[in-house]
């Protein structure tokens, strides 16, 4: 089954399940619970950390939870942050899930240093859900913007032609 958040980000082959991890985990846990799907396949679109240039698409089985704030030593978490259903997590694309966007180049060095690439709203409650319902589960990104202070702006501008090109890729990949 493919899965999407919704809203903008709607596909005709998807169903959308809510944007940012609370309604994620929330209509997603009902489907599942509902429908018990096979496998769930979310697709979105992602801000890069800065080694992912705009309009790459990547395909990922791992999310992290981490706040921008851990790297300031401004918080801590005593959950384990970090969710996979990958064989091998160390040639995984890491994609970061927050309900904030990232805007400080900075900030974004520190994801990086941590092998983190991408991040996307939605993605850590997806797999988070579907590993509690023993569900495989797996996610393609394609890139819009750069985790910096352009980051909505360009998330904007690039938007429509990164919802093609997805659609695109997925249709393909059948």
């Amino acid at each position: 089954m493919f899965i999407c958040a919704g809203e903008s980000e709607q596909f005709n082959f998807a169903l959308p399940v809510g944007i940012g991890m609370t309604d994620v985990a929330i209509n997603l846990t009902k489907l599942c619970m509902s429908e018990k799907p096979k496998f769930l396949f979310f697709v979105g679109t992602a801000g890069s950390y800065g080694e992912k240039k705009i309009f790459d698409i990547v395909e990922s089985k791992t999310a992290a939870n981490i706040e921008n704030s851990f790297f300031n030593a401004g918080a801590y978490t005593p959950i384990d942050n970090m969710v996979s259903t990958a064989e091998d997590v160390s040639r995984e694309t890491i994609v970061n899930s927050s309900n904030y966007i990232t805007t400080e180049k900075e900030v974004a060095k520190a994801y990086l240093n941590k092998n983190i690439h991408l991040e996307n709203m939605e993605y850590y409650a997806v797999l988070k859900v579907a590993k509690s319902f023993r569900i495989p589960v797996a996610g393609a990104f394609i890139v819009t913007n750069y985790c910096d202070e352009n980051a909505h702006k360009d998330f904007i501008d690039n938007h429509k032609e990164a919802m093609i090109r997805l659609t695109k890729y997925i249709k393909e990949s059948k």
